[in-house]
């Protein structure tokens, strides 16, 4: 079997069973099979109690990655400029595995121009067809139409709206510094 000392990362090479325990308990710690199924199978050297922790941390941030729901919401009548951050914030959302909920929210005669709505929901599902997939299609529901959206797999996933790293800021110096 293949040994490797874990604190060290030191690869001891291809030992017998008794010559990999004894230098085991010649350091004070444990033998352990990380990969059985490999040719020749792999052991480490290393403190059980500590691989144990350290293989529940790992699972305990793999379930952290659940998704969670968010929700962004649009009007009928939004500019060009609010359309593309509420969508930049959408992939946001979508890049870091959550599902997005789209609402568009009519009031008072805006329920006269339902079409406009609708078609503003169909704009929304095209430009995040490169990050999603429609997992709820758009449905008017009451005084709002909603939509579910779910994240493409990581590798298929491409964002068309580019994120804003830094807000642009002027420095300004006062004209008072300048005359000494």
């Amino acid at each position: 079997m293949r040994v490797i000392v874990a604190s060290t990362g030191e690869q001891l090479g291809v030992l017998k069973l008794s010559d990999a325990l004894r230098k085991a308990q010649s350091l004070a710690l444990d033998l352990v099979e990380v990969a059985p199924n490999a040719e020749p199978p792999v052991c480490r050297i290393v403190d059980f109690g500590k691989y144990r922790y350290t293989l529940a941390k790992q699972e305990k941030e793999k379930k952290h990655s659940t998704s969670k729901l968010k929700e962004v919401k649009f009007r009928v009548n939004i500019d060009q400029h609010d359309y593309v951050t509420k969508v930049r914030h959408a992939e946001e959302f979508l890049d870091k595995a959550n599902k997005v909920r789209v609402a568009l929210q009519f009031r008072g005669r805006e329920m006269a121009h339902q079409d406009l709505g609708i078609a503003l929901m169909q704009r929304v599902k095209a430009d995040l067809s490169t990050m999603a997939q429609v997992e709820m299609e758009p449905k008017l529901v009451g005084k709002s139409i909603s939509m579910t959206l779910s994240p493409l797999p990581a590798n298929k996933r491409k964002r068309k709206f580019e994120p804003v790293d830094e807000e642009y800021v002027e420095d300004v110096e006062s004209e008072d510094e300048d005359e000494d």
